[in-house]
């Protein structure tokens, strides 16, 4: 299980909408970098800077190819955060009184 902490900076990286689509893009198969640079209107280092996020969070994996770099999705890192929201029960509120003044919240 991921701890909290860990599960927080994921989500942080992944609150980037072109982070996302990276993620989208690589749930399908594994990319090269320039392919996937071919779907943005940004610079190659700024790809790098997106990939290098995603791989320092443990959202995508890298490996080298010869002078390519080829990206894939990590996951047991996606399972992790599908299991968080999974694991939350909306099903019955529970009501709980506000400890200060002693009402519901």
């Amino acid at each position: 299980m991921i701890a909290l902490t860990d599960l927080a900076k994921v989500m942080k990286a992944l609150s980037d909408p072109t982070r996302l689509h990276i993620v989208q893009m690589l749930s399908t198969s594994e990319m090269c970098a320039c392919d996937i640079l071919e779907s943005f209107e940004i610079s190659q280092p700024t790809l790098s800077y997106h990939m290098k996020n995603l791989m320092e969070n443990q959202i995508v994996t890298g490996r080298k190819e010869g002078t390519w770099m080829k990206y894939a999705i990590n996951p047991i890192v996606i399972s992790e955060v599908i299991k968080y929201f999974q694991n939350i029960d909306t099903s019955e509120p529970i009501e709980i009184g506000c400890v200060k003044c002693g009402g519901l919240d």
